[in-house]
């Protein structure tokens, strides 16, 4: 076995290879660029390089630095992760003349599945079924538009070289097709440096699923069953689970040997998903191959109780599979939830700053977490904003519904906004817990998910304020500690009424909290509740009102507090006495940056003419592009960036001038 390896990654993944190296007594080693200077797989791993700025193309996907950190740290194979290199020929092509092992597929089998043209025609060949559209060279966009006509609306446009969503667009109806196509190119050339693109009828309902492959350098082949990966929001994945529910034995049984057959057709080693697009009815057609680990791979660990990492590990290293086919079992169900940085109610917008509290579910043999990040790390615009994956497993489906569920209310983040309540919402829904599944799942269920019953109850409030009383009270009497475990809370010297006024969203909220006795009082609403209580710790406070005693998870900044509820994040601003107003009078002229990212095209000149809802300029920004479009009629004077400039949130693009009335 290798005796050191290193990891060409970051984040999450990184962490999950150098786990399994461990295990394995593989000592591992770590780049990293500025931005991660403190990130955990630095401080994990045995040793780490640095490679260079924080824009992924100045470190992370520099061949030539990292090929260099390894060979001066004498690793004898590298390992990808996903993303960034994974799927790389040139990357893989550079070990190989370096007498490094990749851990990864054959140079020939990335270039096959590379590229999603040359892929479904290899497909077609080996007999894997396909969706039926045009994969072949002709880009003329009157060709393509032609192509996508015959085939019929709704199309789908991929980029050739693509993955992850991007350089995919749905189109509808002919009148729009150009336009999306030219969005789909530009999206692509930015992404992949090809803007190559393939047309594909688009299944109505289809679901998503994939099936995790492995083949040895001895010619054995097998699958270890499959992932529905059908929720999804902008093309990229929400919620996986396996095995794939709802579909027959024997349907899925073809689908597993199609993935097999792909893999056989490239002489495929090491791991591998093909992935593929499916009817309601479990007709399956090929969409493309990873020829990675996937994001997703936990949950086949967990229900077949295999290490895929190691699986890779062994298998790059020459061993023959670990297990044959009737060796390798699925057991019960597992279900993973990536945990983003992101506003979800403002269409998934990214979370951008530092994480001023995280706190995991426990984990236990039911509940896994795979991450990178930890409490005070910052998510930044350079990568993906995903702050970890949530894995669990039951004995069926409904079991790790409910294990999801209950692991979901236990997880934790304040200082950014995030997704943990909307998956929650996902999990609870219709749809979902009927297995009905498909990739408009979250569209279908929209008014569920994205309007929530935002009131709060009387009870949150009085918790909310009478955590915040006992915070004070504890640092007011922090001397006097013993005492202060005392149920009753009564203090010497301390005010026997006390007013808090809270703000929640819009809404101004005054509370008075006085003691009688060993007890105390709010007042709310014109309504006196006992209560007391005491907290446990710095983020859990035990509160009894009304004969109900409750834990109540918290956490505590110096603008306000943040309860955690039945999955729901509820915070609580704490009102000062005033409160600083910002001019917006010239605002209406100035077009600002909804979020960080990398202005991509620039369309208008200084002084020129624009109609309402004419491109200004696209911005790019974690995976997603955003079009800036006038907002009326009017002159831009000036545009104060230029393509691949970066912007940071609420930057000023455009000098924007209403055009005046004659």
């Amino acid at each position: 076995m290798f005796t050191k390896i290193l990891i060409a990654n970051r984040g999450e993944i990184a962490c999950r290879v150098i786990r399994t190296a461990k295990k394995l007594g593989i000592a591992t080693v770590a780049v990293y660029s500025d931005a991660d200077a403190q990130a955990q797989h630095v401080k994990l791993a045995d040793e780490a390089i640095y490679i260079g700025q924080s824009q992924p193309n100045q470190s992370y996907l520099q061949i030539d630095k990292i090929i260099a950190a390894a060979n001066r740290t004498g690793s004898q194979a590298i390992h990808p992760g996903y993303g960034f290199l994974s799927e790389n020929d040139q990357f893989a092509l550079a070990c190989e003349q370096n007498n490094i092992c990749f851990i990864g597929p054959p140079v020939s089998a990335i270039l096959a599945m590379g590229l999603k043209a040359t892929s479904k025609a290899l497909m077609e060949k080996a007999g894997v079924p396909l969706t039926p559209g045009y994969h072949g060279d002709n880009q003329d966009p009157s060709f393509l538009k032609q192509q996508a006509d015959q085939i019929g609306y709704p199309v789908l446009i991929k980029a050739s070289a693509g993955g992850g969503g991007k350089g995919m667009s749905l189109v509808e109806s002919s009148t729009v097709f150009l336009d999306a196509l030219a969005s789909c190119k530009r999206e692509a050339k930015s992404s992949f440096g090809n803007d190559d693109v393939l047309i594909e009828r688009y299944v109505i309902q289809p679901r998503h699923i994939e099936v995790q492959v492995f083949g040895d350098s001895h010619g054995n082949y097998v699958h270890l069953f499959e992932r529905d990966c059908s929720v999804q929001r902008r093309h990229q994945k929400v919620l996986e689970e396996a095995p794939a529910p709802e579909i027959s034995q024997d349907k899925l049984a073809t689908m597993r040997q199609a993935a097999i057959d792909a893999a056989k057709a490239v002489n495929y080693v090491g791991a591998g998903t093909v992935e593929f697009i499916v009817e309601q009815d479990g007709t399956a057609y090929f969409m493309e191959m990873n020829t990675r680990l996937q994001v997703e791979h936990p949950v086949t660990e967990m229900v077949t109780g295999e290490d895929l990492v190691e699986w890779q590990l062994r298998i790059a290293y020459g061993e023959p599979l670990p297990k044959t086919q009737q060796q390798i079992q699925c057991l019960g169900h597992a279900i993973e939830a990536r945990i983003y940085a992101e506003v979800p109610e403002q269409g998934y917008l990214p979370a951008i700053g530092k994480i001023n509290y995280l706190h995991y579910p426990e984990q236990n043999q039911n509940v896994r977490i795979d991450s990178g990040i930890v409490q005070g790390d910052e998510i930044t615009t350079y990568y993906d904003p995903m702050i970890a994956k949530l894995i669990v497993w039951g004995k069926n489906r409904d079991a790790a519904l409910v294990q999801m569920h209950h692991a979901l209310q236990q997880f934790h983040v304040d200082g950014l906004g995030n997704n943990i309540a909307f998956l929650d919402r996902i999990i609870q829904c219709d749809s979902f817990q009927q297995a009905k599944l498909d990739t408009s799942l979250i569209e279908r269920e929209h008014e569920h998910l994205f309007n929530p019953n935002i009131s709060i109850k009387t009870q949150d409030v009085i918790h909310a304020a009478f955590i915040k009383f006992l915070s004070e009270t504890r640092r007011e009497n922090a001397t006097n500690t013993s005492a202060w475990q005392d149920q009753c809370l009564w203090r010497l010297n301390i005010e026997t009424k006390q007013s808090i006024k809270l703000k929640y969203q819009q809404t101004d909220i005054q509370l008075n909290i006085s003691r009688t006795d060993n007890s105390y009082y709010i007042d709310y609403l014109g309504q006196s509740y006992p209560i007391n209580g005491n907290l446990i710790d710095a983020h859990t406070a035990e509160i009894s009102s009304e004969g109900i005693q409750s834990k109540v998870s918290f956490n505590l900044s110096p603008t306000g507090i943040t309860l955690y509820k039945h999955a729901k994040t509820l915070k609580f601003e704490f009102i000062k006495h005033s409160y600083a107003t910002e001019d917006s009078s010239d605002s209406e002229n100035l077009l600002k940056a909804p979020m960080p990212g990398t202005i991509t095209q620039v369309f208008v000149d200084a002084n020129q003419s624009v109609k309402k809802n004419d491109i200004l300029l696209t911005l790019e920004a974690m995976k997603i592009e955003y079009t800036i479009r006038a907002p009326q009629d009017g002159i831009v004077r000036e545009a104060y960036f230029k393509a691949g400039d970066q912007v940071k949130v609420n930057d000023e693009l455009v000098d924007f001038e209403l055009a005046v009335e004659t």
